[in-house]
């Protein structure tokens, strides 16, 4: 078996335990090492190890995006309409978003760090990660949903661009002198594969089938 780029690896590792963007802080302060603490130690570097390669990794990047977009929008698509108010309220659930809050939610992060990625102020009807007040039936989710999918494709595109800015974004573990590009956007993915966990969770606890676990 070839060896994985870190970064998904990382990617990989991070959506299976669950992470979220907010609980990326915390794993950025408890893993990070600044350049001054590395400063003086050199650098194994294997054989075959390569330099990263911006249209490699973009071209990657583009791969899971679309996974990713079909995984989560076919989940959308599966919850009828009439459910899309359910949340569940027993237990550790009490006070969790709606299924259709999640899914805004999702979406709403998509077009903040896509926006970032490329150098954009965030959408002003994100709010603070929940979405347009106005988008509220199912059709208008999942059409704000496919929206964020393709604002999210587009920072993927410009991976490797040097006339686009990268700006930091209040909802990223990443300061302004660490944000990149690249990171912003494998950001974006983790946190929409741990809320495409809670979609499962939902979707099952009204009796569908997920569409990626159906036959």
């Amino acid at each position: 078996m070839k060896p994985f780029n870190a970064v998904f690896v990382l990617l990989t590792l991070l959506a299976c335990a669950g992470f979220a963007p907010a609980q990326a802080h915390e794993l950025t302060k408890a893993v990070s090492i600044s350049s001054t603490d590395r400063a003086g130690i050199p650098q194994a570097r294997s054989e075959n190890s390569v330099a990263l390669d911006a249209q490699r990794e973009k071209v990657a990047l583009q791969v899971f995006v679309k996974l990713a977009q079909k995984l989560i929008v076919s989940a959308a698509e599966a919850m009828p309409a009439d459910k899309y108010s359910f949340a569940p309220t027993e237990g550790e659930f009490t006070g969790v978003r709606t299924f259709g809050q999640q899914v805004k939610h999702l979406a709403a992060t998509n077009h903040i760090l896509a926006a970032a990625a490329l150098g954009e102020d965030p959408p002003a009807d994100a709010g603070d990660e929940q979405g347009p007040e106005a988008v509220r039936t199912k059709s208008e989710i999942l059409d704000y949903l496919n929206t964020s999918f393709a604002h999210l494709g587009k920072a993927v595109d410009a991976i490797g661009d040097q006339n686009l800015p990268v700006k930091a974004s209040p909802i990223s573990p990443l300061s302004a002198s660490k944000a990149t590009r690249l990171a912003l956007t494998v950001e974006a993915m983790l946190h929409a594969l741990d809320h495409y966990g809670q979609m499962v969770e939902y979707l099952r606890m009204n009796g569908v089938v997920p569409p990626a676990s159906r036959p």
